[in-house]
């Protein structure tokens, strides 16, 4: 069973994970405390510019996840 400190941990690690992949595909650093992730979705509170960047990139940046987090990665992102 996990520990609410397990669970924390895990959702930065996700957290770390999605900013690296977008990062990596759009040269856009997003701060970690602009996403949020809820039900396998990912929310990004950006400016809708970066954000356009983002869904661009959207199926390179989907599989870096998949890649990094398997099973435990988002589907969507918002």
């Amino acid at each position: 069973m996990l520990g609410f400190s397990d669970l924390i941990l895990r959702e930065e690690t996700k957290k770390s994970c999605i900013k690296n992949s977008i990062l990596k595909a759009t040269r856009i650093n997003i701060s970690e405390k602009d996403i949020k992730i809820k039900n396998k979705t990912i929310y990004l509170n950006i400016k809708p510019i970066y954000k356009n960047e983002v869904f661009l990139k959207l199926e390179e940046i989907r599989d870096n996840i998949q890649k990094e987090l398997g099973r435990e990665a988002p589907k969507e992102i918002r």
